[in-house]
C-alpha cells in the first residue's frame, strides 16, 4: 500500500528496472554507413557496451559437435543466456553463423529451441516440433562445419520480463484467459501462463520502447548485435566469415543485422519477406512488434532494406501457404529484390506449405551459408527429408 492507502501499483517492466537509464546513456548506435544509420536511428537501437565477459557454463561433446552453454550480462535487465555449438575436433578458424529463433509466441524459451541439448524443456520441444519441422537448426548448422551462436534475445529466455505479478492491463487480459482455460477443462503449464501474459504484455513494451526512443525491435537488435560480437572474439571462428539465419521472427531480426552490422557476409530470410503494402488491411493483425515498428516504412519497403546490408549473399525463403502473408505480398518482394540485387547474390526460393521452417528448407539453407562461406562438405549432416522448392 502507498502512503494514500492506495494499491502498490506493480511495474510494468519487472526485471528491466535498469532499462531507461541504459537507454538514456547509451541513446544511439554508430553504424558503419550511412545507409544501416537510418536504420539504427529509425529502430532506435541503443549503443551497445564494449564486449561482455562469458562465462562457460558447461561443455559437452555428442555425435559430432561440442556444446557450450554460455552466459554473459549485458548493461541491464537479467544475464543473457546462449549456446556454443561448434564441429567437434575442428582445427584452425571456421565460419561463424549467428541463429536467431523466432517469435512463435513462445517467450518463455529462447535459443534453447534451436539446440540439441541433454535435456529440453517442453517448451522447446514443442517450439521446435511446430516450427522447425523437429529439427534443432543450430546444431546441424554446427554439424556442417560452422560454429554456431543461439542466444535468447532481449524479452526471450533467459532475458524474459518478470510476469509473476504482471502490470495491471497485462493481468485483467490473462486473467479473462485463465478463465477461458477454466471452462474449457484446460489446465495450462507454467510456460502456458508467462506465454500468455508476455503476448499481452508486448503492447506494454512497445509503448515503453517507444517513450525511451527505442523499439521492441531495436532492444532485440542490441542483443544480437552484442551476441555477434562475441561470436566474432571467439578464437577459433574466422571474423571474415561470418553469417545469420532465422525464421519468421528471427527471420527480420537477421534482415536487420545483416543491414546494422558489415560483419555479416550471408544471411538468411526464412518466412519473413513481403511487401508492407500487402499487409493492408488483413495482415497488420497478424504480426508483432519486431515487424511494425513505427515509421519504418518511411525508409522504404521491407524488401528494399536489404539494399542497405553489406552482405555480399541472400537467401529468402517463401512458404506459399503463408497463414502470415499473402502470397503476391510475397512474389512483390521477391520480384524488388531481384531488381535490386544481381542473381549471384540473391536467392529466392518457394516452398509448399505453411508457416514453418521444414527440414528441406533448412537443408536448403545449410547448402547455401556453406557455400557463401565456405564450411565443410555437408556429408556430414544426417539425412533429411527433403522435399525441393516449387515455382
Amino acid at each position: 500500500m502507498t502512503d494514500t492507502g492506495q494499491p502498490t501499483r506493480p511495474s510494468a517492466i519487472a526485471g528491466y528496472g535498469d532499462w531507461p537509464a541504459y537507454v538514456q546513456q547509451h541513446a544511439r548506435y554508430h553504424a558503419a554507413t550511412a545507409a544501416a544509420q537510418e536504420l539504427a536511428d529509425a529502430l532506435g537501437v541503443p549503443g551497445a557496451l564494449p564486449s561482455p565477459d562469458v562465462t562457460v557454463h558447461w561443455e559437452e561433446t555428442h555425435d559430432g559437435v561440442t556444446t557450450s552453454q554460455l552466459g554473459w550480462q549485458l548493461g541491464f535487465g537479467p544475464r543473457s543466456t546462449g549456446w556454443l555449438i561448434r564441429p567437434a575436433g575442428a582445427s584452425g578458424p571456421v565460419p561463424g553463423i549467428l541463429a536467431l529463433h523466432c517469435h512463435g509466441g513462445n517467450k518463455f524459451g529462447g535459443a534453447d529451441r534451436l539446440v540439441e541439448l541433454p535435456e529440453s524443456h517442453p517448451s522447446a520441444e514443442n517450439a521446435r516440433a511446430g516450427h522447425y519441422d523437429g529439427r534443432a537448426l543450430a546444431t546441424d548448422l554446427a554439424r556442417a562445419g560452422f560454429a554456431v551462436l543461439a542466444h535468447d534475445t532481449f524479452g526471450w529466455g533467459s532475458r524474459r520480463f518478470d510476469l509473476s505479478v504482471p502490470p495491471r492491463r497485462t493481468a485483467a487480459a490473462l486473467e479473462a484467459r485463465q478463465a477461458q482455460w477454466r471452462q474449457d477443462g484446460v489446465v495450462p503449464s507454467g510456460a502456458d501462463v508467462y506465454n500468455a501474459a508476455a503476448g499481452f504484455h508486448e503492447e506494454t513494451l512497445a509503448r515503453t520502447a517507444g517513450l525511451l526512443g527505442t523499439s521492441l525491435a531495436g532492444m532485440v537488435a542490441h542483443d544480437d548485435l552484442a551476441a555477434l560480437e562475441i561470436l566474432a572474439a571467439l578464437p577459433d571462428v574466422d571474423q571474415e566469415r561470418l553469417g545469420c539465419i532465422g525464421f519468421s521472427g528471427g527471420g527480420g531480426r537477421s534482415l536487420a543485422l545483416a543491414v546494422l552490422s558489415h560483419r555479416i557476409k550471408s544471411y538468411v530470410v526464412t518466412c519473413m519477406m513481403t511487401t508492407f503494402q500487402a499487409l493492408l488491411p488483413a495482415f497488420l493483425d497478424a504480426h508483432s512488434w519486431l515487424l511494425q515498428t513505427p515509421g519504418l516504412w518511411r525508409l522504404g519497403d521491407w524488401p528494399e532494406l536489404t539494399a542497405r546490408a553489406g552482405a555480399s549473399r541472400l537467401l529468402v525463403q517463401y512458404a506459399l501457404a503463408d497463414q502470415l502473408f499473402p502470397e503476391d505480398g510475397m512474389r512483390n518482394a521477391h520480384r524488388i529484390l531481384e531488381s535490386l540485387h544481381s542473381p549471384e547474390s540473391y536467392t529466392g526460393s518457394f516452398w509448399p506449405g505453411g508457416h514453418i521452417f521444414t527440414a528441406g528448407m533448412q537443408r536448403e539453407a545449410i547448402d547455401f551459408l556453406s557455400a557463401s562461406l565456405g564450411a565443410n562438405d555437408l556429408n556430414t549432416l544426417p539425412p533429411f527429408s527433403y522435399q525441393g522448392p516449387c515455382s
